[in-house]
């Protein structure tokens, strides 16, 4: 088995690295703060062909593999999550609108999203829709070669900034989950959509979440992405891809507080000697790293899998819960390694204990995960 990483893929992560440190990391504190998604920070990971990496070239994309989508997800949720997240949240919009779009909706979208002109978001989860997504009521009721949409979504991410959405509605409420269809919506031209609740966060908190509301929105038939009733499908085929990115945001959390954490501990004297010359945070630290490193093994065969068009949608749910519960135990002992300055924001590794947590909870719960894994197992 090989291990190692291509040239190719290791100039992508270092790219990734040399921005995350340069463009990303300089501002994380100060937008934890404000609550403000930075476009222009977008716009620069664009132009440094950092978007739309695993997508072809035809489309606006850079022509690479997934692997080097992950590396990128990684290097910038080490330094800021929130923008990691909603960068890859974006991701699983356009791999829905790649894999199942036309060629027009393609092109509507594709090449601005990969120039970081444009944000995607991808509307699932409802009120009373969320582990249970097959129950989403929003409606889309045809009407001539139109389609009439009504309904709620709920903790969208990216949505108070997108401008694309894939919308998961049902034309069909007697059906379920078989009557849910996939659409692409433009959120800021479209009459009848707006923004509703924006959500005060733990964490990830310059994401934009916020509710979307259509009412009597009217779009036309072609904006159907894929077949009629085949929407809940395509969601579950998307959130496969983005539970990787998830996972990767995970490992992205824990490496970075790690990385914190230990060169704190070189330089923090207690007792006459730096604090890591203490066995037991040295071994806790030990412990931390093959966990991170276990992790990450995890992560990267999943994304192998995807890369060599295996089904990897189990891969994705053990990866999601191995990546995600390591962010919250690593940055809660990284914490408590570094005392009373772990407690305080100048260290980051409190932002990224509060942005860990949500990890756990979004593109699928972790419960929901050991629901899949365990369905696999005993099938």
């Amino acid at each position: 088995m090989n291990f190692a990483l291509t040239e190719k893929q290791l100039m992508i992560q270092q790219a990734a690295r040399e921005f995350a440190e340069k463009e990303v990391a300089p501002g994380a504190q100060e937008r934890d703060i404000t609550e403000e998604f930075p476009m222009d920070i977008l716009k620069k990971l664009g132009d440094a062909g950092l978007i739309g990496l695993q997508f072809p070239k035809q489309y606006g994309g850079q022509g690479e593999d997934n692997m080097s989508f992950i590396l990128t997800v990684e290097e910038l949720c080490k330094v800021d999550s929130a923008f990691g997240i909603s960068y890859a949240i974006s991701s699983t919009f356009t791999t829905g609108l790649y894999l199942f779009g036309s060629e027009e909706q393609k092109m509507h979208c594709m090449p601005r999203l990969s120039k970081g002109e444009a944000l995607g978001c991808f509307a699932l989860t409802e009120p009373d829709a969320g582990s249970d997504a097959g129950s989403a009521k929003t409606t889309a009721i045809r009407d001539g070669e139109n389609f009439v949409i009504n309904g709620t979504k709920h903790f969208i991410t990216n949505s108070a900034e997108a401008d694309f959405c894939m919308l998961i509605a049902n034309t069909d409420l007697s059906k379920g989950a078989k009557g849910l269809t996939a659409f692409l919506v433009d959120l800021k031209t479209t009459p009848g959509v707006r923004v509703g609740h924006i959500e005060n966060k733990c964490g990830i908190r310059s994401a934009k979440v916020a509710e979307v509301i259509f009412e009597n929105c009217v779009i036309p038939s072609n904006r159907m992405i894929g077949e009629e009733g085949k929407g809940f499908k395509y969601a579950l085929t998307a959130l496969n891809a983005g539970r990787l990115g998830v996972a990767a945001q995970g490992l992205g959390i824990a490496q970075g507080a790690f990385d914190i954490a230990r060169e704190y501990m070189k330089v923090r004297k207690q007792f006459g000697k730096p604090i890591c010359k203490n066995q037991y945070l040295a071994f806790k630290m030990a412990d931390m790293e093959t966990q991170i490193d276990m992790a990450r093994l995890l992560l990267y065969k999943g994304t192998w899998e995807q890369d060599q068009g295996m089904n990897f949608a189990i891969s994705a749910s053990k990866a999601k819960l191995a990546c995600t519960n390591l962010a919250m135990d690593v940055t809660t002992e990284c914490v408590q390694n570094m005392g009373g300055a772990g407690y305080m924001r100048e260290q980051n590794v409190e932002r990224m204990f509060r942005d860990a947590k949500i990890t756990q909870i979004y593109e699928g719960t972790n419960e929901i995960q050991r629901l899949v894994i365990s369905g696999d197992i005993f099938k």
